[in-house]
């Protein structure tokens, strides 16, 4: 297998002599007193900035982290829950040509030390509450940035580094307001995804892919300047900071910043910012089926896995757009059509820039109405991830020779031209909004005393979608056995990831050369 070195970029590719710091240059030209960012915290004040003034602070947090040795092509880790801050870390990177490497908050010190040797950081920025994470991975760092609080929550004077630079201090800084240009299939960002192998692999966004990402999604959801997007999903996920923050950028819009999703504070925010449109998760409707609707408010749609959801109109009158991407994609490749008739619960059809096919297990396109495997084309480096980084491996192994990447999704697409959604072939979870890889903890339960073999499948779950539950099989002595897997796993994994049962077992069903058949381990847990 080789990677598809024949699918490149051409001189005149759509960003051609453009980088992430060019679009915001070019918006806060045209948009210099329109509100970009309005920060709407749990704990702490309410804040906001003006295009002009937004990029005034990215410019001085650039200067701030060159000035501790932060230059071009060096990796900047982002540590951090939804802030301004991150915003400004993640564009101050672009300012300065280095690239902005973002992992996700509920992270152990294991986790966390993976990822910052693998991209080879020297610089950390975080918050007080995630500060022990970093200091206790045992990485050697030259500078850990610090926030003065925790989403703007005031933080446990015990959770303060003694040795971190503040982040107050990167903005006393004088931005010289010029940035560093950089060569738009520069790498910009790193995204550390969850897939079939036992370590999660960095995806490697250009800056191309990120304005790919901020045009193409900003038209798919017809944004104008007048939009307000409302943002609780995480920014370390491509739905938060692709979908929502770059298309809203595109547009000369405004984002109204929430820590993270709170069901009692939603309403109050659509209605206060007057927002337009969210992204949603199944979680969300079914925390807001028990709150109260206001009177009056001017979304316009939800964007969900799923079109036509028929809770969500019954209940609220919104409707849903579906669609599919992924990180690798870097936006929707996938979508309904606003304004037009979309199949109920499908994801909608394929979006221009994106060759789409779906094939059975010998590669041959499945007929209308059934499942199979979910193919896509695009162009690396600008429709498509530039590569996974430091493992060249991986790159070529997720493309076949003729570069259709290997989604690993099984979806059905119908003679209407759209596509469902089925199910996640590859040996993949999805806990609430956060993938889970069930090799990764496989791996780490492998390391448990008395553990033989193991098997991790997803149960069913009304609120995540489903939850992550071990089968094993023991060597020797069972007592104490699960308490020793789920402590092993709390102590190596984020909390998503661990188990919720462990079931000790005899032996597993087997399929073909040995491997273990896991869909009749889901099966028997349905029936449990």
């Amino acid at each position: 297998m080789v990677a598809p070195t024949s699918i490149r970029p051409t001189p005149t590719h759509p960003f051609t002599g453009r980088d992430v710091s060019w679009l915001l240059a070019a918006q806060t030209t045209a948009r210099a007193a329109h509100p970009f960012l309005v920060w709407e915290p749990f704990e702490g004040a309410f804040a906001s900035w003006t295009y002009q003034q937004f990029a005034a602070d990215v410019s001085r947090v650039a200067a701030g982290l060159a000035a501790h040795g932060v230059g071009r092509g060096d990796s900047v880790v982002i540590h951090l829950g939804n802030c301004p801050e991150f915003l400004m870390t993640w564009f101050a990177c672009s300012h300065l040509g280095a690239v902005a490497v973002t992992t996700n908050t509920r992270s152990t010190a294991s986790e966390m030390a993976y990822y910052i040797e693998h991209c080879g950081a020297a610089v950390v920025v975080t918050q007080p509450a995630l500060a022990a994470t970093i200091a206790t991975s045992g990485v050697d760092l030259r500078v850990l940035v610090c926030t003065e609080t925790d989403l703007g929550a005031a933080p446990d004077p015990a959770n303060m580094p003694n040795d971190a630079v503040l982040f107050a201090s990167l903005l006393d800084n004088a931005g010289d307001g010029a940035a560093a240009r950089s060569d738009a299939l520069a790498p910009n960002s790193v995204q550390y995804t969850s897939g079939t192998t036992a370590r999660p692999k960095g995806v490697v966004w250009t800056h191309a892919n990120a304005l790919w990402g901020a045009k193409t999604g900003a038209t798919l959801l017809e944004l104008g300047p007048d939009d307000v997007t409302l943002i609780f999903l995480p920014f370390f996920h491509t739905n938060a900071l692709s979908y929502s923050m770059l298309s809203t950028l595109w547009s000369g819009g405004t984002i109204v910043l929430q820590p993270r999703f709170s069901a009692s504070r939603y309403w109050d925010a659509v209605v206060r910012n007057g927002c337009t449109w969210t992204s949603s998760i199944p979680f969300m409707i079914w925390a807001l089926i028990e709150q109260p609707m206001p009177a009056a408010h001017r979304l316009r749609f939800w964007g969900l896995g799923a079109s036509e959801v028929g809770v969500v109109r019954k209940t609220w009158g919104i409707p849903t757009l579906g669609w599919f991407g992924m990180t690798e994609t870097i936006t929707l490749c996938i979508m309904a059509e606003i304004g037009k008739p979309n199949r109920p619960m499908a994801m909608g059809v394929p979006v221009g820039g994106y060759e789409i096919k779906v094939v059975d297990d010998a590669g041959a396109p499945v007929a209308a109405g059934e499942s199979g495997w979910l193919k896509i084309r695009g162009i690396p480096g600008v429709s498509l991830f530039l590569e996974y980084l430091g493992n060249p491996e991986a790159t070529a192994a997720a493309f076949d020779d003729d570069g259709w990447f290997d989604t690993g999704d099984l979806v059905t697409p119908f003679d209407d031209g759209h596509i469902r959604f089925d199910n996640r072939g590859k040996d993949m979870l999805r806990v609430g909004a956060e993938n889970v890889s069930a090799a990764e903890v496989e791996r780490v339960i492998a390391g448990v005393m008395g553990v033989k073999e193991s098997a991790v499948v997803g149960r069913k779950d009304r609120m995540l979608d489903e939850v992550p539950v071990v089968f094993v099989i023991p060597f020797g002595p069972v007592d104490g056995l699960a308490e020793r897997v789920i402590e092993a796993c709390r102590a190596q994994l984020a909390e998503f990831k661990v188990p919720r049962d462990v079931i000790i077992v005899d032996e597993f069903p087997r399929v073909t050369l040995e491997k273990v058949d896991k869909k009749l381990l889901r099966q028997r847990l349905a029936e449990q």
